[in-house]
């Protein structure tokens, strides 16, 4: 119905992830309305992505060889955090409380979607491993893979004489207890702490 060229990007567009056919045809629509200026920014943006890589120290994004992080000498280098996903970085980056060194496993353990240990990027981690790592924290999610994945972990790292510790779960602030589910609370009651006052 519409022109081929239309058509085509409306295709590429449904490929990304929660994008279905009508939400592609507004964003088609909306691309097409912007100035040639807007257009051609789109266009370079999109061709410089074949230039991101994986950092080949941790596995996070980078346009070179290493990424900002392992680069920055001000970080502390005796403490690893692991995470799933490069977006998990960026979301601990936020915090701005974290200044140690990272690793990206780029993906989860999973043995239902047919993703095991040497599928995602395990062995550089363990590479890693020296006397000068001091420990190391598994900051997967707290899903059945992220957990799956983080008793992996421990189990590999205890041979490196490595501290092991992994991020608390539980109850995030302001829940209300009749709306968590049964996951998060048992994971609120194993990780309960004495309450600190002044």
């Amino acid at each position: 119905m519409y022109p081929q060229r239309f058509e085509d990007l409306i295709s590429v567009l449904e490929k990304l992830p929660g994008v279905g056919n009508k939400t592609a045809q507004r964003y088609a629509f909306a691309l097409l309305e912007k100035e040639d200026e807007e257009i051609q920014k789109a266009i370079d943006a999109l061709s410089g992505l074949k230039q991101i890589r994986k950092c080949h120290t941790c596995g996070f994004l980078s346009d070179e060889e290493e990424c900002s992080f392992c680069k920055d000498k001000t970080r502390n280098p005796s403490t690893i955090m692991v995470l799933a996903y490069p977006q998990d970085v960026v979301a601990i980056e936020k915090t701005g409380s974290y200044k140690g060194k990272y690793h990206v496993l780029n993906g989860l353990i999973s043995s239902s979607k047919g993703i095991y240990p040497e599928d995602i990027n395990i062995e550089k981690l363990l590479s890693r491993i020296d006397d000068s790592i001091k420990e190391v924290i598994i900051a997967t999610s707290p899903t059945m893979d992220g957990e799956m994945t983080a008793l992996y972990l421990d189990k590999v790292l205890k041979d490196k004489g490595v501290l092991v510790t992994r991020l608390a779960h539980g109850l995030p602030m302001g829940a209300s207890l009749d709306y968590a589910d049964d996951l998060t609370l048992i994971k609120a009651l194993d990780n309960r702490r004495k309450i600190e006052s002044e």
